[in-house]
């Protein structure tokens, strides 16, 4: 990757109006990212605060026959991956003299990260989130006002992520002196793929070093679920240099990768659900959070470079598997990494890997609806 690229993906995209917010952001991160103190920092938060590192489970009764272990971000405070990029994006934003927060949610976990830091470090925080994610996933809500946060309903179109991240995005242009875009997944323009990738590697650091001290050997395969693809990109990130097999999985009906082309959306280039014309599609999936037409320049790359595969798994098959792991191993996952398990589930690998990014509270009245 060079200078915001991935291949042909990637790049800035944006008004010009946000090119001089882009580039400071991109120089106080260069800065933050190369100082041992801010990275012992983050350390610590994710030690002291987030209850990192987060452990291996071995689903012994989920998957007879086979070795799968659960990289546990269910774990994390908040109940997901997304503390780790929220945390990291918290203090950079500090450092930059930025006092007000925007951000994106999708299922909501995002929203409850930021506000969670916001809260922590006495920032304004504005969360955009789509009125049908406010319906099904109304507990995460609650969690965000609860938090000091100000949830704003965005109204338009699908009513979901899309149209979620481009009001957080109009919100920045109009406040760009001051305030931070913190982005919840490695989409958007350079350099947040980089930065998002960065702050959620920790999860494939951990799962490497964890998964060797068990087996002695690394996974023939790992396994996460994809919509922008934060906790798929942070996972990967401990592998790509090994001879172990990478797996994305999308929902079915919000396969950017799997049946989408090349387009520009929210500030970079990507594959993404479009018709001839160039126009966005809707995706649909009963999980919110993979609920996206797009997804993160770095996994268009890793698939046509053949790094990675990508498959998907429709609402009904995520739905027995986060049944199915409730009652074998009394976890209740989200419904966006019941996806991965759902394929996890059909591998003839021996030992699997997969990325249980979230925790299943908030998906609690969506499955018990079916």
């Amino acid at each position: 990757m060079t200078a915001g690229l991935y291949g042909p993906y990637g790049g800035r995209y944006v008004p010009e109006t946000l090119v001089p917010a882009l580039d400071e952001l991109e120089a106080g991160w260069r800065e933050a990212w190369a100082d041992e103190g801010f990275r012992a920092e983050l350390d610590r938060l994710g030690r002291e605060y987030g209850g990192r590192p987060t452990p291996l489970t071995l689903a012994e009764r989920f998957a007879p026959g086979k070795r799968l272990y659960l990289k546990r971000e269910d774990l994390l405070h908040t109940g997901a991956h997304k503390l780790n990029n929220a945390l990291g994006q918290a203090q950079l934003a500090r450092g930059l003299g930025k006092q007000r927060i925007v951000a994106e949610t999708g299922a909501g976990q995002h929203g409850v990260a930021t506000a969670t830091v916001c809260a922590r470090f006495g920032l304004e925080c504005v969360v955009y989130m789509g009125a049908e994610d406010m319906r099904r996933q109304r507990p995460n809500v609650e969690r965000m006002e609860l938090l000091g946060a100000e949830v704003r309903a965005v109204e338009f179109g699908t009513r979901t992520l899309k149209e979620a991240t481009s009001e957080a995005i109009r919100d920045w242009i109009t406040n760009v002196e001051s305030t931070h875009y913190l982005i919840g997944s490695c989409v958007g323009p350079h350099p947040y793929p980089e930065i998002v990738r960065e702050l959620q590697s920790v999860i494939g650091r951990e799962a490497r070093e964890q998964i060797l001290s068990a087996e002695g050997r690394l996974p023939e395969v790992v396994v996460a679920c994809v919509g922008g693809g934060s906790n798929a990109i942070g996972i990967f990130a401990g592998f790509l240099d090994d001879a172990v097999e990478l797996v994305g999985v999308e929902a079915e009906g919000a396969a950017s990768l799997v049946t989408g082309r090349p387009g520009v959306l929210h500030g970079a280039r990507s594959s993404l659900l479009a018709d001839e014309d160039g126009q966005v599609l809707d995706a649909h999936s009963i999980s919110a959070g993979l609920d996206y037409p797009g997804v993160g320049p770095e996994h268009a790359f890793l698939r046509d470079s053949g790094r990675a595969a990508y498959t998907t798994v429709g609402d009904g098959d995520a739905v027995d598997a986060f049944r199915r792991l409730a009652r074998t191993e009394g976890i209740i996952p989200a419904l966006e990494p019941s996806h991965a398990l759902a394929h996890a589930g059909g591998l003839d690998a021996g030992l699997v890997l997969v990325c249980l990014s979230g925790r299943g509270d908030k998906d609690l009245a969506e499955v018990l609806a079916r």
